[in-house]
């Protein structure tokens, strides 16, 4: 095939059409899927890959995701040959040893796009079926059922047997089939969507401009990497998880040569719990965090990574092996965030946010209704973010690698058997600072019958930073209603009980010193901050 040639404003105009189908996959997916998880809290993503298994784009969904997708169209290819790769075949994964996705809850589906008989991009997507819920974390296999990439369809026929084998390991099988069908109905969306663009344009043309669009991102990464002067820069931070009784230490070292920059990282070994980060969710955080600081407008596909490096120690928790587990993955790769925006505020001085939450606080209730049909509830609850060098920080968001949703309290408390009696931002939760950092959440819980209650999160015993003299912010707890307030596993409700989870807010930003005092008068007037803290920190009698 000959590549034609191709101008500026045709390679714009097919890069902004790519980008509009993979944001219609995801409005599809999330419209016609069944569960809360992803119908309510938007817990997955789409994607385009090339024929080669690179991206081309992603829908501005959830950043930790990228991970899930980097592995799976390279497996596929490997296992299996192309010309047995037809028209209508559907590949199903999600373990995260061969090539399907980072944690066993996220299913991929992929599936091939040919015009004219010739494979010429793939559709993916992922979504989180909150399905496995009260298992043991020990290693992989205590986490749920794993699937390598294996055709769902094939040549446009649904695999039964395959489908019915996946649902009988499933806790609530009637949403699994559900919202399976939505991802198919959204990769199918995007395989009419790219045909389309192919008619319009011609196939050669579009294959042109992902690969135009592909040396673009790399181009304005290199720029942004060369603005940085050369040089070595570390970081560390404190990693601490209910699920380990211990405080680690991670570490990263930055180094910037011209245009080119390697992150290299350092922890403990990986441990027994879930944890461990595969390779792919290490890239997947590091890929988001320096696009994210480094030039936001850098177009999300395979070519922003060609400039950067990225390493770990095989078999420690931030690069683990076979079989450690990793359901919890999301914990350790804040962290990772954290550690990047640290090292990055030293290369980068005025132009790096200080720590946001630094977790992804998962709150899973799960039990039995009336007809003794499994019911699995999972909600993962933000906090607050880092303060800025030019503004204070946000209240109540998603920071980091996650971007979903919280579950409104309607669609709760008519689904479960919950009721939320509290839903808040926390007062003196944020960093002070000349800007202050954003607040935490309080989310109030009443089990109306009997459940089990799993809580994973991290900043238990480890703070969010400030920067340039910001404070700290204050870290995670939880309050049972009885005296007790371990952060602890998988505990068992009874009807009426109360369980409250209160989440970390944001670093401070700059001498508190130099915060304005109708700034702090507004503070106090909005519960930012407690009469306390504007009393010891700023020095004003509230």
């Amino acid at each position: 095939m000959t590549t034609p040639t191709i101008d500026p404003i045709t390679v714009e105009v097919i890069g902004s059409a790519l980008q509009s189908i993979v944001e219609e996959m995801g409005e599809a997916l999330v419209r016609a899927s069944y569960s809360t998880n992803i119908k309510e809290r938007r817990d997955c993503s789409t994607a385009l890959f090339d024929h080669r298994g690179n991206t081309l784009c992603q829908a501005e969904h959830i950043p930790m995701h990228l991970g899930s997708f980097l592995g799976v169209i390279p497996a596929i290819l490997s296992r299996f040959a192309l010309q047995d790769i037809k028209p209508g075949d559907v590949f199903m994964a999600n373990d995260a040893y061969a090539g399907g996705a980072t944690h066993l809850p996220d299913i991929v589906l992929a599936e091939p796009i040919f015009v004219q008989g010739t494979l010429v991009a793939w559709a993916v997507n992922t979504a989180h079926h909150s399905d496995f819920a009260d298992r043991g974390h020990d290693h992989i296999y205590q986490e749920g059922l794993r699937i390598p990439p294996v055709r769902l369809y094939r040549e446009g026929e649904l695999n039964t047997d395959l489908q019915e084998m996946f649902l009988l390991n499933c806790q609530v099988p009637r949403e699994r089939i559900s919202d399976l069908r939505a991802q198919m109905s959204a990769n199918r969306l995007c395989v009419q969507r790219m045909s389309d663009l192919c008619d319009k344009y011609g196939m050669e043309k579009v294959l042109a401009a992902g690969d135009a669009l592909q040396d673009y991102a790399e181009r304005k990464m290199r720029a942004a990497i060369a603005a940085i002067p050369d040089g070595t820069y570390t970081f560390e931070d404190q990693f601490d998880s209910n699920q380990r009784a211990e405080v680690m230490t991670f570490q990263v070292a930055i180094t910037v040569k011209s245009d080119e920059m390697t992150l290299s990282f350092d922890g403990p070994p990986q441990v027994r719990g879930g944890l461990n980060l595969i390779y792919t969710s290490l890239l997947a955080a590091c890929y988001f965090t320096v696009k994210s600081v480094l030039d936001p407008t850098v177009l999300p596909n395979a070519g922003l990574a060609r400039p950067l490096t990225v390493t770990a120690p095989k078999g420690s928790i931030l690069n683990c092996e076979y079989p450690a587990a990793v359901d919890g993955r999301i914990a350790a790769a804040q962290r990772v965030t954290d550690l990047v925006y640290g090292a990055l505020a030293k290369a980068l001085p005025g132009k790096v946010m200080a720590a946001g939450n630094g977790c992804c606080t998962g709150a899973i209730f799960n039990g039995t209704d009336d007809d003794g049909n499994i019911w699995v509830y999972l909600e993962t609850i933000g906090g607050g973010g880092g303060a800025r060098p030019s503004g204070d920080g946000l209240s109540g968001i998603h920071v980091g690698l996650t971007n979903t949703s919280n579950l409104p309290v309607e669609a709760l408390e008519l689904e479960y058997p919950l009721t939320l009696l509290r839903y808040e931002l926390v007062d003196g939760s944020a960093g002070a600072g000349e800007f202050r950092g954003g607040m935490g959440i309080r989310r109030v819980y009443r089990a109306e019958k009997a459940c089990r209650f799993t809580v994973e999160g991290s900043r238990v015993a480890s703070y969010p930073w400030g920067l340039e003299g910001g404070g700290r912010a204050e870290c995670t707890h939880l309050d049972f209603g009885d005296g007790r307030t371990e952060f602890s596993g998988m505990v068992d409700l009874k009807p009426g009980q109360i369980v409250a989870i209160v989440t970390p807010g944001g670093g401070g930003y700059g001498d508190p010193a130099k915060r304005a005092p109708e700034a702090i008068t507004r503070d106090l007037a909005e519960g930012r901050i407690t009469p306390d803290i504007a009393k010891t920190v700023y020095g004003i009698d509230a």
